[in-house]
């Protein structure tokens, strides 16, 4: 007698198929949850579609929009503060290597600061004048100005350089040539400015002054606040713009108007 042939079972998805359908709605849940919750800005939408219809020639007859100059204008410093920030880093490399080479383990060193409207450097009176004098006779701080007016060159066009001079409370010795310490602190200013020159700087974008003892950044009551005071600083800043110059009448000129 012929056995009776088994039925066929039906066929039915995998177990695995079911658990990675659940998966995939859950992910879906997820994603239109966060598209709920999320907050888009129409205009950046429009700039974008309107830039991809200007650059890829698509979508042709229909309303074009381009990048409004307020975000060109917003998205330009960014560009110019990271140069800045480079050439900064450079500066910092570089005086960090002329204290290696002056290899100077005590006194003040040069050194570079940051600020809203550029950077600086402090060059200490020692490390490029004998006592009482306005001449640079050290190699390795003139070899350190050629390094810098390099770098200066790549700075954008609108940075200046103004050349300060500064010393202690002391007066110049009888053996100066300089009556006073005026006259000391802009005669080192002025030294450190024609090396620059020499090095090939725009002088268009240069200045110098001295300022005498009078704005002092340490003591003078010690011969170590007293070093940190004879110094000549680098001031790195951007050109005042024109209209807001010309805005910024002073008493003065107000009074001469009327």
């Amino acid at each position: 007698m012929a056995k009776d042939k088994c039925p066929e079972c039906e066929e039915c998805l995998p177990a695995w198929l079911a658990a990675f359908g659940d998966l995939m709605s859950l992910l879906l849940c997820f994603f239109v949850l966060l598209l709920s919750m999320s907050s888009m800005d129409a205009k950046k939408i429009s700039e974008a579609i309107g830039s991809l219809s200007g650059a890829m020639s698509v979508l042709e007859g229909g309303t074009k929009t381009e990048i409004s100059q307020q975000r060109i204008q917003e998205s330009t410093p960014i560009e110019s503060q990271d140069e800045t920030s480079e050439l900064v880093n450079r500066v910092q490399q570089a005086a960090g290597d002329a204290n290696e080479m002056m290899e100077q383990t005590q006194g003040p060193t040069i050194t570079v600061e940051e600020g809203q409207e550029g950077f600086s450097i402090k060059l200490p009176a020692a490390l490029l004048f004998k006592e009482g004098s306005a001449t640079i006779e050290n190699q390795d701080a003139l070899l350190f100005l050629k390094r810098m007016a390099l770098i200066i060159e790549e700075l954008p066009n609108e940075m200046e350089v103004s050349v300060q001079g500064y010393t202690d409370e002391g007066a110049p010795s009888t053996r100066s040539p300089f009556k006073d310490n005026w006259e000391l602190s802009t005669a080192r200013a002025l030294s450190v400015l024609h090396e620059l020159l020499l090095d090939g700087v725009d002088p268009k974008r240069m200045s110098a002054a001295g300022y005498a003892e009078y704005h002092p950044v340490a003591t003078n009551a010690t011969a170590t606040g007293r070093a940190k005071n004879r110094r000549v600083e680098l001031h790195f800043y951007g050109q005042k713009d024109e209209k807001s110059a010309k805005a910024k009448m002073s008493v003065l000129d107000k009074a001469a108007a009327k």
